[in-house]
């Protein structure tokens, strides 16, 4: 690469994060709804013209925050696996590093597990980083599994049949009732983080941290994770 191709290179990419950084603080202020490439733009002195030659259109730039935030929590929730050896413990701590990300970066957190941005669908793009925090919680159960460090629930009859198709999408080399009993352990996981994010634990939750800790390892021990 020469140098003049370097330089622009590099303008490229401070140019990409001074619109990403803008379109995050107007999803501050106005929501995910309300984020404006004509906004984006004035804001940072650009005409509409140019900033379209790096995102083309608002989805194209929403997807991009998008996979920013699903990439950050991914790598939070991946750089907590290592913090202990003992699987209950592994699981409790991923699950409190990517609620403390959650509450430093709520308007984050909002984009990808808030409500739908009117008139936008995901692609695919979006898929991978979305299940990196899922793929690092199965790791646990998996090491667990293999390490009889896991006694996996009863599953009830009627869940027969679905809980084959989950293990079959998500984790074939796990037990049918392990695999469902994550499913619903990760959903109650999001909900918890979701509850304190959105507000919903004013005047009920005075130690949402402590709270939070507790129901985080509740959840592993309804997995069957061993101490």
């Amino acid at each position: 690469m020469s140098p003049v191709q370097g330089a622009r290179a590099r303008a490229r990419v401070e140019v990409t994060a001074a619109i990403k950084d803008e379109a995050r603080r107007q999803l501050a202020a106005d929501g995910a709804a309300k984020l404006s490439l004509r906004a984006v733009a004035r804001e940072l002195g650009m005409v509409s013209s140019a900033l379209y030659r790096y995102f083309p259109s608002r989805d194209e730039l929403l997807t991009a925050l998008i996979v920013d935030a699903y990439d950050a929590v991914g790598a939070t929730a991946e750089a907590a696996l290592t913090a202990t050896a003992a699987p209950r413990a592994r699981w409790t701590a991923i699950c409190c590093a990517v609620r403390a990300w959650a509450v430093a970066h709520p308007h984050e957190y909002a984009l990808i597990y808030g409500s739908p941005v009117p008139g936008y669908s995901a692609p695919q793009a979006t898929v991978a980083p979305a299940s990196r925090v899922a793929h690092v919680l199965l790791s646990v159960l998996r090491d667990a599994h293999r390490g009889d460090g896991v006694a996996p629930p009863p599953l009830a009859r009627d869940m027969r049949a679905e809980a084959d198709r989950l293990t079959a999408d998500l984790a074939p080399d796990l037990p049918p009732s392990l695999v469902v009993a994550f499913v619903g352990a990760w959903c109650q996981l999001f909900g918890l983080i979701s509850f304190e994010v959105f507000g919903h634990f004013n005047r009920v939750v005075e130690e949402p941290e402590t709270f939070f800790a507790h129901s985080a390892d509740r959840l592993g021990r309804d997995l069957g994770l061993l101490r």
